[in-house]
């Protein structure tokens, strides 16, 4: 694969990291979860076989993730959320495949919404990985022991370890409460776009109930629900990348028949 160094583009003064991939359309957009950044294993693989296809693919990093500027402390979905949509406006063009992973799936679903406000119709499919829509009011905030809850009263913020990473995850009152702002599951969600969503069966931090949960809130003749036994949280084992792939390259050619 040929490698593609980062560039940069300025949003609200910080810089962000990305990496396009010229080709053809529909482009692929790869969106990252909470702490993961453009280089990881599922966005490689996206970016792969986007350059064997001919497609092009956009990667970026959020303020506060991989390469770009900016501190992780201060973002919020809503902040993540404008830079994915400067992004998508400024190195896309054309019908475009939005891949979530996690926290990333949120952003998508988001930027879904927002985009469908400006009638671009532009979004022409969601492959959502381990989707965590709501995390912050769904996932975190009903388990909140006693002492993170007096960290975020003293501190504004509390730490939970994490075992995707050396140092314990930061998770601010900001982002509790800009996440609640841009809850998703509180009705049906109109992405008038095909969505296919894959979700371990073993994963530990996003359950399998959490995407059946967001099944039932999209149009049943538009969802494709893939439940892998044995799958966790990261779904980057070849088989699952495997299956990345094989949808990625279904709603590609579902796109390319309307």
């Amino acid at each position: 694969m040929s490698a593609l160094p980062a560039r940069f583009f300025d949003h609200d003064g910080v810089p962000i990291a990305y990496r396009l991939r010229p080709g053809r359309k529909p482009g692929l957009v790869w969106l990252g979860g909470f702490r993961s950044d453009m280089l990881g294993t599922k966005a490689e693989a996206l970016d792969a076989w986007a350059e064997r296809s001919g497609h092009a693919c956009l990667r970026h990093d959020y303020s506060g993730h991989g390469e770009s500027g900016g501190v992780f402390r201060e973002g919020t979905i809503s902040k993540w959320l404008d830079e994915s949509l400067d992004a998508f406006r400024r190195f896309t063009e054309g019908p475009q495949i939005l891949v979530g992973s996690s926290m990333g799936a949120w952003i998508a679903l988001r930027m879904a919404q927002e985009l469908c406000k400006a009638s671009s119709g532009r979004v022409a499919g969601l492959v959502l990985l381990a989707p965590a829509p709501d995390f912050t009011a769904d996932l975190i905030e009903p388990h909140l022991d006693a002492a993170q809850r007096r960290d975020l009263d003293d501190k504004g913020f509390f730490e939970r370890p994490s075992d995707y990473a050396g140092e314990p995850y930061v998770y601010t009152r900001a982002l509790l409460e800009d996440g609640a702002r841009n809850c998703v599951m509180t009705g049906p969600i109109d992405t008038h776009c095909p969505v296919h969503i894959i979700q371990g069966l073993d994963d530990p931090d996003v359950p399998h109930t959490h995407a059946l949960k967001l099944a039932s809130h999209l149009p049943a003749d538009d969802v494709t629900l893939s439940l892998v036994p044995g799958g966790d949280h990261r779904l980057s084992r070849p088989e699952d990348i495997a299956m990345l792939t094989a949808a990625v390259e279904a709603m590609v050619e579902r796109a390319g028949r309307t």
